[in-house]
């Protein structure tokens, strides 16, 4: 690790020049008052100009298909041509919402052999990401594919080779890559905010039934609205079930549990500020503790993970938290701990509080020098003072800053905007696969660690089992 600029003194030496910058929008402002907490409105991206249209499909229209569609059409030069989804109520309503010049199927290859659609996205079950997506590439379509990237670790080298060959713009969907809080914390913390580096922790809470994926299942749903053997794939053969259908995120043959959900979205978010690779140990533990409704997928986890030294970052230690049963009401946080300070990011703001310890470590209190003889201890104070002298051993408490997103902002736009420009340039999008595969990898390797109760090494570097 490159160790030859100090990261507190690049942080103060750039902190003027960043809090004056063009990014920001000063709200409070106190330079000598460092009590005072002083917040920053983060400037939304300039809007994209729109020469060429782009035509938009969609495979897959649940909760996260309808919100990706909706998201996308708030880009310009964005059309929505043709979706694709195995439930007849959802192409019904897709219809209904979008307009019957829609094409609708129930057969996504239908999608990809349609040259009127220049990218699709994915947003079906976990276990269907990589067989659409690998097909969609070979098509030359543009892909837009929900975390996680794959339903299996094993799945990871075979997309990125496919990836690599056909080199379609790929864009995988944890919106945190592209928001500007993750961004300005990147910027923050390669600046030296909180010093180097040493742990982090992160939870995503839910209390709701809804939160914990009891999704509604509609009166209708039967054999004959739902393509149940589509559905299936090559998930295990089991007669059908409404249950399994809409609440899939509750069973490992289609989804991925809390790690494949969440814990992707908090690796995303640690790993787009460091600019890590991953870690290198996993252990993770949980259980089903209250939503027993024939789930095989905890709705409590915690993992904790080792990151190795890398040149972007010292080695640190990080945990996760994913709670179903949050009694506190639910919630999302990332922390970020260092030798000077601590970085806290919500779902819209940044907020940095230093606190730096002090070149005299003191004396006293609870300290084993009121148990030394008279003699001892001031021979002990004479010494501590020649070293010392003046300097005072008290800790001065932190200023505060606050960044924050425009209140009308929104993530998953920018996400989007990311993954169009790629399109229409023949660049690179934000979160490619191989970003994809380092958050998901780890993830996926959490529910290993869980269900065979024991350490999981992984390689962060060539994204595999160790």
């Amino acid at each position: 690790m490159n160790k030859e600029l100090n990261p507190r003194r690049r942080f103060l030496k750039q902190l003027s020049g960043t809090l004056a910058s063009t990014a920001l929008m000063p709200v409070v402002a106190n330079a000598l008052e460092p009590r005072v907490k002083k917040i920053y409105i983060l400037k939304k991206r300039q809007k994209r100009s729109a020469n060429d249209r782009i035509n938009v499909a969609c495979i897959g229209l649940g909760i996260m298909g309808f919100g990706d569609v909706d998201t996308a059409l708030t880009c310009n030069g964005v059309e929505f041509i043709a979706a694709a989804d195995v439930y007849q109520g959802h192409l019904q309503k897709v219809k209904e919402v979008y307009g019957e010049g829609v094409k609708t199927t129930m057969d996504y290859q239908e999608i990809l052999d349609n040259p009127s659609v220049d990218a699709v996205i994915i947003a079906t079950p976990d276990h269907w990401h990589v067989p659409i997506a690998i097909a969609a590439m070979k098509k030359g379509k543009a892909v837009y594919c929900e975390k996680p990237l794959v339903h299996r670790i094993d799945e990871g080298e075979n997309l990125i080779a496919v990836y690599r060959q056909n080199r379609v713009p790929f864009q995988v969907g944890s919106q945190w890559a592209s928001a500007l809080t993750m961004q300005e914390a990147r910027k923050l913390y390669q600046e030296g905010a909180i010093g180097e580096l040493n742990y982090a922790e992160a939870y995503y809470d839910r209390f709701n039934a809804l939160g914990a994926w009891q999704y509604s299942i509609p009166p209708d749903a039967s054999i004959e609205t739902c393509d149940w053997n589509r559905f299936l794939g090559s998930a295990p053969k089991v007669p059908f079930d409404p249950i399994r259908f809409f609440r899939w995120r509750n069973y490992k043959a289609y989804g991925t549990g809390m790690a494949g959900d969440l814990f992707v979205h908090l690796f995303t978010r640690l790993h787009t500020i460091t600019g890590s690779l991953g870690p290198e140990k996993i252990y993770t533990t949980g259980g089903l503790r209250y939503w027993k409704d024939g789930r095989d997928v905890p709705d409590v986890m915690l993992g904790l993970f080792d990151y190795p030294e890398t040149e972007a970052h010292p080695a640190f230690n990080l945990s996760l938290r994913v709670n179903f049963v949050d009694g506190s009401g639910g919630g999302s946080q990332v922390r970020l701990v260092g030798s000077e300070g601590e970085m806290i990011l919500g779902d819209q703001d940044i907020t940095i509080r230093k606190k730096k310890l002090p070149k005299a470590p003191g004396y006293g209190g609870w300290d084993t020098f009121n148990t030394f003889p008279k003699a001892t201890q001031e021979a002990f104070v004479k010494a501590y003072d020649k070293r010392y002298g003046d300097i005072k051993p008290e800790i001065i408490p932190p200023p505060e800053v606050v960044y924050q997103s425009p209140k009308d902002y929104d993530m998953r736009k920018d996400h989007f905007n990311n993954w169009f420009d790629a399109i229409r340039s023949g660049g690179t999008t934000i979160e490619d696969p191989v970003f994809g595969l380092r958050t998901a990898g780890p993830a996926l390797a959490a529910n290993l660690s869980q269900q065979e109760n024991r350490i999981i090494q992984w390689d962060p570097i060539n994204m595999q089992l160790v």
